[in-house]
């Protein structure tokens, strides 16, 4: 029987860890003047390595032509990472209703850690979301459904705005955090306590159209709510799209609060988007005492769900 151990690629196919080089990950000789060949075997097994950050054992290549070695761990994004194997949990916690101080208690590991690893993966969700919109450059999309969520930073004196913008099959396109004035009754209180407090919203919505005109057509139907500001920022973006709006209606005991009590919802696949962003995300729970404390922490954890969503959520 082979000794060799047996590994799931990409693709899905079971193959030998001695053959993966050749079949599920594409080398490239580390000298980029070297002359060698892509196509056949330019490389050979040039002995292995143990890798103590998630205890796997790294086949090393050195290439026939300038015999430079490398692995499948040059360039990886973990390169000098110590604790790799808590990526992956982690990354799964924070996108499960866990909070970062239980998800430090859960895996063992000083909180500070935790808070890195947080923002390591958010950075990688960035880059995975912006290759996952790559999708909508040449089928461009011909409806989009946007509307805004809120969220306090630290205190209620100090309200967050969240601008989400979806298709009507729930893929996020666009997440944003903006800081907003208190309104109501903590107005008052809050100029006093905090002083003024800037409305960074219209940024956010412009920021939101300019990104939507690489992958919505021209004339692409926009669904929201009766936000008297949205038909302006639209107009400068998508001068010949098409906008449909809908009176918001009360809110339904499950989802939240984001699910509205109507009989049809035009912009439901935005609803239900924006409660299972409560549902999932500790911060955004309608009832905790885990909140935001800074807007960054905010837009990283959006990231790390926006992937989550559409890559595991979606699809199940």
């Amino acid at each position: 029987m082979c000794c060799w151990p047996w590994s799931r690629t990409p693709q899905g196919l079971f193959i030998l860890a001695s053959e993966r080089h050749l079949r599920a990950v594409k080398l490239r000789c580390p000298q980029s003047r070297c002359s060698c060949s892509p196509a056949g075997n330019p490389f050979t097994r040039h002995g292995s390595f143990f890798r103590s950050s998630d205890s796997r054992t790294i086949y090393r290549w050195r290439c026939k032509n300038c015999k430079k070695t490398i692995s499948r761990a040059t360039g990886h994004p973990c390169f000098k990472q110590h604790k790799r194997r808590i990526n992956s949990p982690l990354y799964q916690l924070l996108c499960s209703g866990v909070s970062l101080r239980r998800s430090a208690r859960l895996l063992r590991v000083n909180r500070i850690t935790i808070v890195r690893k947080f923002r390591f993966l958010a950075e990688q969700s960035r880059a995975a979301h912006a290759e996952f919109l790559t999708q909508f450059k040449h089928s461009k999309l011909d409806e989009i459904i946007f509307d805004e969520m809120e969220s306090f930073e630290h205190t209620k004196f100090k309200p967050l705005s969240i601008l989400l913008a979806v298709t009507p099959k729930r893929q996020i396109l666009f997440s944003e955090v903006a800081q907003m004035p208190a309104k109501g009754l903590l107005a008052a209180k809050s100029r006093k306590k905090y002083g003024y407090r800037k409305d960074d919203r219209p940024r956010a919505l412009r920021a939101m159209f300019a990104k939507l005109e690489k992958f919505a057509r021209p004339d692409a139907l926009f669904k929201s709510d009766q936000n008297p500001s949205y038909p302006f920022y639209l107009r400068n973006s998508f001068p010949h799209a098409r906008h449909e709006t809908t009176k918001g209606g009360r809110s339904a005991i499950v989802g939240q609060g984001e699910l509205k009590k109507l009989g049809w919802d035009p912009i439901f696949s935005l609803n239900h988007t924006a409660a299972m962003f409560r549902a999932n995300m500790n911060r955004l729970f309608r009832k905790t005492w885990c909140t935001t404390k800074t807007v960054r922490g905010l837009r990283d954890h959006l990231a790390l769900y926006t992937r989550y969503h559409n890559e595991n959520l979606l699809f199940a």
